[in-house]
């Protein structure tokens, strides 16, 4: 018997029995609403059918799995279909964008069920912005419990009262998140606005928003033209105002996150140009941050030498150009400068997807993999590249880094590592 390991099968081992919950759940997720059988699990997860029996029902116990009917069998009992209960916990995904916030509630299946946008300026300083913040998630999450209470339909569904609750380590969280479920108010209040106590089963909170900064400690760098941020612990400040755990990472990865575990593909670059321009880098299936959890500085690689001065303060970077081509309507001299950076991405890293995203992107389509497309084909044609390289919009439309940073508190649930809380999180 072969007993090499597959990538992301369980281990039949006491001391991983979150590991083997979360790829439970994920397989779970994954089946929707139609459900999966016991025994596809243990075929799939590699564990033994008696493993997954012991998972089920603990999972069961704690609320995130229920039945899902039946399925015929050529011989013997029908088989029970099981399937994830989406509403049994919640994350908000905020995007802060320069000039705009768009805050998300997302189930655990991902789906979003509230919304809300507000208008922004990041360069009114971290007070100005935390303020908003902290107003946009106690609105989104107390419009959502209203509507429950008052047995209002919305999208996703939701049969459970809100409650927030403390997110826990990767290899704990599938194991107990019931009970954290269960338990109010997890953390000391401090003055401040917060969310109400009956408000949704929050997880915790993902922000999304312009780099660079340090993913691990939740500490912005020099963001671009605003330099009055340098060493702003923003994931520290948001998670005492709203008394849950915060994670905090670029837009662009939060961006490539949820592309990546929607399927899209093991290895690609999501470039998106917005009021802005950077990259998320997914290799091997997995968010590439990098050492210093600066990767993805796309838009600051200099491509013109004797350029114009960029923000960053060096000069001729492709997001210079691509913002001065935008704003004085030339949008197809912007999609060349973005195709000639996105052709040294591919060379650099060879990979064979590029995904567009980002407001001035959506603006217009066709024209933007139109001429990254071109652009990129003609650098692999003059390597003697054998495979084209496939540039097209992402999916997610302007929701998509939101509900990308809501995928940065959930994947850990679901056993998707690189997406983890640091372990030193607030």
């Amino acid at each position: 018997m072969n007993s090499e390991k597959r990538p992301g099968a369980g281990v039949n081992l006491p001391g991983l029995r979150g590991h083997n919950a979360a790829l439970v759940l994920d397989l779970l997720r994954g089946a929707g609403g139609g459900g999966v059988g016991r025994l596809e699990l243990a075929e799939r997860t590699g564990l033994t059918p008696q493993a997954v029996s012991k998972i089920v029902a603990r999972l069961r116990g704690e609320g995130l799995v229920a039945d899902a009917g039946r399925r015929a069998s050529t011989g013997g009992k029908p088989q029970t279909l099981l399937r994830l209960v989406p509403e049994v916990g919640y994350a908000v995904g905020i995007h802060l964008d320069r000039d705009s916030l768009l805050a998300v509630l997302v189930d655990l299946a991902g789906v979003v069920v509230a919304e809300r946008r507000v208008p922004l300026d990041f360069g009114a300083g971290a007070d100005s912005v935390v303020e908003v913040a902290v107003g946009a998630v106690v609105a989104l999450v107390s419009g959502a419990s209203a509507g429950v209470e008052a047995g209002l339909p919305r999208t996703g569904g939701c049969a459970h009262p809100f409650r927030p609750a403390e997110l826990l380590p990767t290899a704990d969280m599938a194991v107990a998140v019931g009970e954290r479920l269960s338990a109010a108010g997890a953390r000391a209040a401090v003055p401040g606005e917060r969310l109400p106590a009956g408000g949704a089963g929050v997880l915790g909170i993902g922000v999304a928003l312009p780099g660079p900064l340090d993913h691990a400690s939740g500490v912005l760098h020099r963001v671009t033209g605003f330099p009055e941020w340098d060493g702003f612990p923003l994931r520290e400040v948001l998670g005492r105002r709203l008394g849950l755990p915060v994670v905090v990472d670029k837009d662009t990865n939060a961006a490539a996150l949820g592309l990546a575990l929607g399927g899209d593909a093991e290895s690609f670059a999501y470039l998106h140009l917005g009021t802005g321009l950077g990259a998320g880098l997914v290799l091997g299936g997995g968010l590439y941050r990098g050492a210093r959890t600066g990767a993805g500085e796309f838009g600051h690689q200099v491509v013109q030498l004797d350029g114009p001065d960029c923000e960053c303060g060096d000069r001729g970077c492709v997001e210079a150009l691509c913002l001065a081509a935008v704003a004085r309507g030339d949008l197809d001299e912007a999609a060349r400068v973005l195709g000639t950076a996105a052709g040294n991405l591919v060379a650099l890293l060879d990979i064979d997807l590029v995904l567009l995203g980002g407001r001035t992107i959506t603006a217009a389509e066709e024209l933007f993999v139109r001429g990254v497309g071109a652009v990129v084909a003609e650098r692999a044609r003059r390597e003697g590249a054998g495979a084209a390289v496939d540039v097209r919009v992402a999916s997610g439309g302007e929701r998509g880094v939101a509900e990308g940073a809501a995928q940065l508190v959930l994947a850990p649930l679901f056993g998707r590592e690189s997406a983890a809380f640091p372990a030193n999180r607030t």
